[in-house]
């Protein structure tokens, strides 16, 4: 063989070699992809705790304040926000930013699912609110938004509220929901919410230091993404296999015993 048809080969093998490396690359960016988001809400936990703390200090209404945790928030500390009947056999526990893209992606594939399951008393939902995504790329968007939700909790209005700020979520970057004015706009859109002493709540930041212990609990518990979702323990969010039908049906076999 001669020395031009050796380097000739040897070059189609490294440039196989180049195009399998490419592949397994791809492939592993595919996998890392959960439950069809394009953006999945992330930090590295050491730079949650060093940013939002920096960010803590620049902002005294994210930490100023005794904390008050919503009407009939339960759980450890008063952190969950309830949604369904209290006797129902299973429990989704959900931590969520109302800035982080991946949690509106959860929210649309899954809502109808999880109003069916909740309304017909098979499924009980506990919402954790946290800001990830203010120490991520700064900004007060996620902890006012959190706070209206968790005003609007008290006045019985939070699943509706909770969707509809969802529907109206802005880009990741545009920090919109640091405008309580805009918040409240929101509000007009869920019946009976847009009242003064809603309207108190969500401008004196009543519930502030609550969703900062909140976050403060998302960080003790190791968590590192928005959303995590946990089904019996398990964070369904990360199982590439889960899809709404295959989650109905697990609750509704738990349901039947």
């Amino acid at each position: 063989m001669s020395e031009k048809n050796r380097d000739g080969k040897r070059t189609a093998r490294e440039r196989l070699a180049v195009e399998r490396e490419k592949q397994k690359a791809a492939e592993k960016r595919r996998r890392t992809l959960i439950v069809g988001a394009s953006v999945v809400c992330v930090l590295g936990l050491a730079a949650v705790i060093g940013v939002v703390a920096a960010n803590s200090g620049k902002n005294k209404s994210s930490s100023a304040g005794p904390v008050v945790a919503p009407s009939g928030a339960q759980g450890k500390d008063g952190l969950a926000i309830p949604v369904g009947k209290d006797g129902a056999r299973s429990t989704l526990t959900v931590w969520e930013d109302f800035r982080c893209p991946a949690c509106q992606a959860f929210e649309a594939a899954y809502r109808p699912t999880l109003h069916e399951l909740t309304d017909a008393g098979k499924l009980r939902i506990e919402y954790h609110l946290v800001r990830l995504i203010d120490g991520n790329l700064g900004g007060t968007g996620s902890l006012r938004a959190a706070n209206a939700a968790a005003c609007a909790q008290d006045a019985g209005k939070f699943r509706d509220y909770h969707d509809t700020l969802y529907a109206n979520q802005p880009k990741e970057t545009d920090d919109a929901f640091a405008s309580n004015a805009k918040l409240i706009t929101l509000a007009g859109k869920v019946s009976g919410l847009d009242t003064p002493a809603y309207r108190r709540c969500v401008d004196g930041g009543t519930h502030d230091s609550w969703v900062n212990r909140s976050q403060k609990a998302f960080q003790s518990g190791g968590f590192t993404g928005t959303p995590t979702v946990l089904l019996g323990g398990k964070n369904i969010y990360q199982d590439q296999s889960m899809t709404p039908a295959k989650l109905k049906q697990m609750v509704e076999a738990a349901d039947r015993g």
